[in-house]
């Protein structure tokens, strides 16, 4: 318990201290256990030893916090450059880093596979934080984030695919063929998705009924310390792949209860981190510290060639936004708690004792650099991108990437507005009866017709529950054949739904639209021929568009 206190102490301090001079938290935390273990003794092996169920309980954490940022109905407008980026960032990083360590004379090629493996991986609590600070927000920011969790699993597959093949290699009693070892992780990822899934269905099922804070975190408390026991206790399973399927499952299941799964630990996340990244700096060997910093410093350059390249390319591949086009690449080169956990995988198994000390001191110089260059370049690649400083309310911050389609086809309004309504029904995730709703909107289109002209019609119904307007916009490039006041076809129709509590700001709302999009010839030119959703978003969130248009209420 001494041990454990002395360890925090110095963790959180030294993160705060990193924090002062714009650095990450992690890398003072490493250093901080450099300065404790290597350098000065504080601790012996034993005790070291002894804080290992603190460490093998963090790495669980951290994998149910990657799975849950995985939300598949807010990344369904995303999914082809999102599939396109981890295809290629699982095949050409690793390619890059593994040429350019293996250029290294003496290096084992047991050594370079490794370290390709790693290099996919992401620090997903170091891009949040900086998102966080930042206030970002946009499509590059969705993308980014969603990019880390996609990435962190890809390189958890292929880290231990890399750890398998490797420990085969370097232990002479065992001699599996490649498809032996192949069917072996796809056992392994079968029972490790499986766990995952069927502890985090038990969890929402158990907590369906549950409302009290304290029993809620209790069970959330069970099912990872559960999930993580199972997975560790049995070689059959991966603990970090089966931790980041129950944070998937309760990120898409559960959406809106933020009780359960790894929030709970919300308010002492940090020290639990701060344990962790100290200790994993006690682990460092001086002695291959000048080897261990050559391969990290050209594993460091081609992991960031790497990335920028396979970014670059998906993105164009996908037809995306300049910005992400252009620095999605630079906003992925942070790397910490992830690498630092598969590292220890490594380092703890006897299997790899002849690699172990060089292994661990390439990475830990590896990840040092990443979170000492890595910020920076996120933070910078945030601002070149627009989304800096853009998390604040905005007039219609409803409209979001995933309530926009720019493939909008109907043969009449009504047909329109029912598309429309299945698409704001399923993207904002309403818990509202959609006959109800669609027969709300079509009785107050026979009412009063919301075909501006100018190409814009705004239909709009209510909805009892709610304290928000919610909305969908669907875009037709060539135009919908409408009877409209000008003659003119109708190339957006962006349907409203608005409860009780939101009249003003729903009369707002349809005079800035019919204002802006309705009579600004600009806007309508750039919208009528957005060529995804992602465009569209960026089109009416732009800096120039606030200042007519979709204003930040904080400076109304």
């Amino acid at each position: 318990m001494l041990s454990l206190a002395v360890v925090l102490v110095a963790g959180v301090a030294s993160g705060m201290a990193a924090r002062r001079i714009r650095l990450p938290a992690v890398t003072g935390q490493i250093l901080v256990g450099i300065l404790l273990g290597p350098v000065l003794h504080v601790f012996d092996h034993e005790t070291l030893r002894g804080l290992e169920p603190m460490t093998d309980f963090a790495l669980g954490l951290m994998a149910v916090a990657v799975g849950s940022h995985l939300h598949l109905r807010r990344l369904h407008n995303a999914k082809t450059r999102l599939l396109l980026l981890v295809v290629l960032e699982s095949t050409l990083t690793p390619i890059f880093v593994l040429t350019a360590v293996m250029l290294v004379p003496g290096t084992s090629w047991t050594m370079a596979v490794l370290l390709a493996a790693l290099a996919v991986s992401t620090a997903p609590a170091t891009i949040l934080a900086i998102v966080k600070e930042t206030r970002s927000k946009g499509v590059f920011v969705k993308t980014l984030i969603a990019a880390v969790a996609l990435n962190n699993i890809a390189a958890i597959a292929l880290f231990e695919l890399a750890r398998t093949v490797t420990a085969d290699a370097l232990d002479a009693t065992i001699e599996h063929s490649p498809l032996v070892i192949v069917l072996h992780n796809l056992r392994t990822f079968t029972l490790s998705v499986g766990l995952g899934t069927a502890v985090g269905l038990l969890l929402i099922a158990v907590t369906r009924r549950i409302v009290r804070s304290d029993r809620l975190a209790t069970l959330s408390i069970i099912a990872i310390l559960l999930t993580a026991g199972v997975a560790s206790q049995f070689d059959v399973f991966s603990t970090l792949l089966a931790c980041m399927t129950l944070g998937v499952i309760l990120a898409n299941l559960t959406p809106d209860k933020e009780e359960i799964g790894h929030k709970v630990f919300e308010n002492f996340e940090h020290a639990i981190f701060a344990v962790f990244f100290t200790l994993a700096g006690m682990e460092l060997n001086f002695d291959y510290v000048v080897p261990g910093g050559l391969l990290a410093v050209l594993a460091f350059g081609a992991r960031f060639a790497g990335k920028q390249l396979s970014a670059s390319l998906a993105m164009r591949a996908a037809h995306a936004t300049h910005g992400l086009r252009r620095y999605l690449g630079m906003a992925l080169t942070p790397q910490a708690g992830l690498a630092v956990g598969l590292m220890l995988l490594v380092t703890e198994n006897p299997t790899f004792a002849p690699i172990r000390d060089l292994f661990l001191a390439v990475v830990l110089t590896l990840v040092t650099l990443n979170e000492i260059v890595g910020p920076v370049l996120t933070r910078l690649a945030l601002l070149k991108s627009g989304d800096y400083g853009k998390d604040r309310a905005r007039l219609i911050d409803f409209l979001h990437e995933e309530n926009i389609t720019t493939d909008l086809e109907a043969d009449s309004l009504e047909h329109a507005i029912e598309q429309l309504t299945d698409l704001l029904v399923r993207s904002n995730d309403l818990q509202v009866d959609r006959d109800v709703l669609l027969a709300s909107v079509l009785e107050s289109e026979r009412h009063d017709s919301t075909l501006l002209g100018d190409g814009l019609a705004i239909p709009h119904g209510d909805v009892d529950e709610g304290d928000r307007i919610v909305g969908a916009m669907g875009i037709s490039r060539p135009g919908l054949p409408f009877e409209t006041p000008d003659g003119h076809p109708v190339h957006c129709v962006i349907l409203l739904a608005t409860p009780p509590g939101a009249r003003l700001h729903h009369l707002e709302v349809l005079t800035a639209f019919a204002r802006t999009i309705g009579a600004d010839r600009t806007v309508q030119k750039q919208l009528f021929h957005a060529k995804s959703p992602a465009h569209a978003y960026e089109i009416l969130h732009a800096e120039e568009t606030a200042e007519d248009f979709n204003t930040y209420l904080d400076e109304e």
